[in-house]
């Protein structure tokens, strides 16, 4: 036996009683009396017991873990039956660590654990081996013995050692732990045959486990034959038509004639797709292999996809279109009412485009909420260039394949959608609009927004090279346009690509028009009811407006007229009435009670209540910010879901609010004595930014000294330190939102004057604006006067 490692002796000897045992911990071994095992030795506590035991010509114990990733286990982390055993051989390895021969000898328990560290010991119980005599016993030592012959004969390469081992091992218990020993069971499989010392019962067990392990092989030589052979069969058969279509070449014989009228076919439609050369290169080689394969042949399935998407695309030059703008002014107002700005823009965009036809023209990007027409403009530039339109969303869109194709190597493989949809729309120059680009991810299989650099860059995309194609396809004749609910998830390269154009939430009077000219008449069309059977008069349409919906856009507002028209069309098919006009007074029995309600003054009649404005991306919304107090040590208390930045808001105002007390006629004790609770409503929508500083000076200050906030007002901004409203983004969409609310009177930053134009003429007549620069004019504007009554007691 090699002599132990040279720095033995920095572990002191453990004096140990006679019926003591120094343990080793095994992570996911369990070691049987009478086999053999090399384990591997690293923890400190394992090294010093086996070093030990070499140095006092001991035995070790041997105990496996109950959790194999415990890198330190204690004495509740071990089992308590493991197997004595012989350090046969030890050998400290160059890299670390020891490798370690030993035998088992016997089971033993422990009574007692002595020691953790620096090596663990147990207090240990041998555990003899009963007496195995009789019928019953050698008949299932015959089994076993059996069972375990036959299942080495289903593995390959077993070495002759472990056979005459089976076949000669005499005692019943033996036998049963030499099987379990190099069988493949589970962890807990092997230490529940260890705990089990009734050698009848341990034979079954194993006899068992083994039974499966042996039909599981079986199983697993019957699939290996049959995919043998039926490779096989392919292989002969490739061989056998190879020799047949030599044969029938020496005899001058035709090929099939279906197979030569395909090839006909595919050469006619290579010539008439006028591919570039490099395409018709590959396209003519690729032909040359096909006619070469037999038909029933995998890959000639493949290379014939292959061909039919070369010669589908449209690879010849684009007849030049005419751009009309009068007619392109004409299908952009019949398709969309407002959005005056908008079109203007098109309308340029397209008069450089009639001008300059093969000119570098922008990415146009239209970011907006969802419903106020982002897809549906894209339709119309494509109306009014006379191009087809194609469509490719990129929502949840997070491998690069789906943009550039899969290589051909893959079974299955197909171009990315890119490439699929200049194949339906059959031209070169169709109007391509990619829809949702801020919505795509990443992940394993690539950045998809990398490869949507190369697809919108004017200088990369005539030569797009698809990954299934193999050969460059241009892209550059495309209009490309593409939507977007918000900005800050498209990558700063991407969008530096794109003209940004805004489109903001619809006003009540945008709705209004849009409902009457547009969507009462498709819902009409859609549930099959005349114009002439039925109609919704101007204040229902309002109504439905103003209480049924509450959106940017105008899509629950054509489902909820598609609900009263098919209530409509219920009657009209039961023959309870041939026309019908709905008022404002059928709403409730159809669309049921009102699920938007104007409660900002219900909401703000407590003093510690303000009313925010906020954005979001599907558009403006109003919050309320609630302050409440109670006794306490002063402790600031945030809920609702707030982000850092709006946690950050809150604090800055309350500073604000410490520093001004004397002038705002608060007892500065009042913020020792108390604990204030701050909380926006709709608990379980996160919330995040920094705008709503001045509705939370406000409440604050409202909840302090109990002076109730103006429920006609809404107020945003955000503020510093020094007490300045700073300006915010998303005006227009807020002022908007706080219109549809009901709010009369908005307070802003007065640095957001830049924005006022923006908003639509209809919304600033309903609103009284002030002007913000410090917070002092925020508490003036916006509490109303101190009550006559006492500050009422913290609750």
């Amino acid at each position: 036996m090699p002599a132990p490692a040279s720095d033995t002796s920095a572990t002191p000897a453990v004096e140990l009683p006679e019926d003591a045992l120094l343990i080793v911990a095994m992570p996911d071994t369990v070691l049987f009396p009478g086999t053999v095992f090399p384990i591997l030795v690293g923890r400190a506590s394992s090294v010093a017991a086996a070093e030990q035991a070499l140095r006092a010509e001991r035995p070790i114990g041997i105990l496996m873990q109950k959790d194999t990733e415990n890198q330190e286990p204690r004495a509740a982390d071990l089992y308590t039956t493991g197997t004595i055993a012989n350090i046969l051989r030890y050998v400290t390895l160059p890299e670390g660590g020891h490798h370690v021969v030993v035998q088992g000898v016997q089971r033993f328990r422990v009574k007692e654990f002595l020691s953790e560290q620096p090596v663990l010991t147990v207090s240990a119980e041998r555990i003899d081996e009963p007496g195995a005599q009789g019928t019953e016993i050698e008949a299932r030592v015959l089994h076993l013995r059996q069972q375990a012959l036959e299942a080495l004969q289903l593995l390959p390469n077993v070495p002759p050692p472990l056979v005459a081992a089976v076949q000669n091992t005499a005692g019943a218990g033996a036998l049963a732990d030499l099987v379990a020993a190099y069988m493949d069971l589970e962890r807990a499989d092997r230490q529940s045959l260890l705990e089990t010392v009734d050698i009848a019962e341990r034979i079954d067990k194993v006899s068992a486990l083994l039974a499966k392990r042996i039909e599981v092989m079986r199983l697993s030589q019957e699939i290996g034959q049959r995919t043998k052979a039926t490779f096989d069969e392919r292989q002969k058969e490739a061989i056998l038509r190879e020799q047949m279509a030599a044969i029938k070449k020496e005899l001058g014989e035709t090929e099939d004639d279906g197979k030569s009228q395909e090839v006909a076919e595919l050469t006619k439609a290579i010539d008439a797709a006028r591919l570039p050369p490099e395409a018709d290169e590959i396209a003519r080689k690729e032909l040359r292999r096909y006619q070469r394969m037999p038909t029933e042949a995998t890959e000639a399935g493949m290379v014939r996809t292959y061909l039919d998407w070369l010669v589908a695309l449209p690879w010849a030059e684009p007849e030049a279109r005419a751009i009309d703008i009068a007619a392109a002014r004409q299908v952009l107002d019949q398709d969309h009412y407002g959005l005056t700005k908008i079109k203007q823009r098109i309308v340029e965009f397209l008069a450089v485009r009639k001008l300059a036809p093969h000119g570098k023209a922008p990415i146009l990007c239209f970011v907006g909420p969802p419903g106020v027409g982002k897809t549906s403009l894209g339709q119309s530039i494509a109306r009014a260039m006379g191009r087809p339109f194609a469509h490719v969303s990129l929502g949840g869109v997070h491998d690069e394949a789906e943009i550039r194709g899969h290589r051909r190597t893959y079974i299955g493989a197909m171009p990315g959608n890119i490439i699929q949809a200049i194949r339906k729309a059959k031209a070169r120059d169709c109007v391509m609009m990619l829809d949702e680009i801020d919505k795509m991810g990443s992940g394993i299989q690539g950045d998809p927004s990398a490869a949507m650099l190369e697809v919108l860059d004017p200088e990369q995309n005539a030569g797009f090279r698809d990954n299934y194609l193999g050969v460059p396809f241009d892209l550059s004749r495309i209009v490309f346009i593409t939507t977007a609910n918000q900005l800050d998830t498209i990558p700063g390269p991407l969008r530096d690509r794109m003209e940004i154009i805004q489109l903001v939430s619809y006003t009540e009077n945008e709705k209004f028009e849009i409902a009457r000219r547009y969507l009462v008449r498709r819902q009409l069309e859609a549930n099959g009811v005349g114009a002439e059977q039925a109609s919704i008069d101007d204040e229902a349409l309002r109504h439905i407006i103003r209480d049924y919906t509450r959106e940017a856009g105008v899509r629950n507002l054509a489902r909820e007229i598609g609900r009263v028209l098919r209530h409509v069309a219920v009657q009209i098919a039961e023959g309870k009435t041939e026309q019908r006009a709905v008022t404002a007074a059928d709403l409730a029995d159809i669309l049921g009670p009102l699920r938007f309600e104007n409660d900002v003054a219900m909401r703000t009649s407590t003093p510690g209540v303000a009313t925010g404005l906020a954005w979001t991306p599907v558009g403006g919304d109003i919050l309320f910010i609630e302050a409440t107090s109670y006794p306490g040590k002063g402790a600031l208390i945030l809920t609702g879901q707030l982000g850092d930045v709006m946690r950050e808001s809150v604090q800055a105002a309350l500073s604000i609010v410490k520093h001004r007390a004397g002038e705002l006629g608060i007892e500065e004790k009042r913020f020792t004595e108390l604990d204030i609770h701050v909380h926006v409503p709709a608990g379980a929508t996160p919330k995040d930014g920094p705008s709503a500083g001045v509705a939370m000076f406000t409440a604050l200050v409202s909840l302090l000294t109990n002076r109730t906030v103006r429920s006609d007002t809404a107020m945003t901004g955000e503020i510093s330190l020094r007490g300045l409203v700073l300006p915010v983004g998303g005006i227009k969409e807020k002022i908007i939102a706080a219109a549809a609310a009901g709010i009369t009177r908005v307070m802003l930053p007065a640095r957001n004057r830049r924005d006022y134009d923006d908003i639509p003429q209809e919304v600033r007549d309903k609103l009284e604006f002030v002007w913000l620069e410090r917070v002092d004019q925020a508490i003036a504007a916006a509490l109303e006067p101190a009550a006559s009554v006492s500050a009422p007691a913290p609750d």
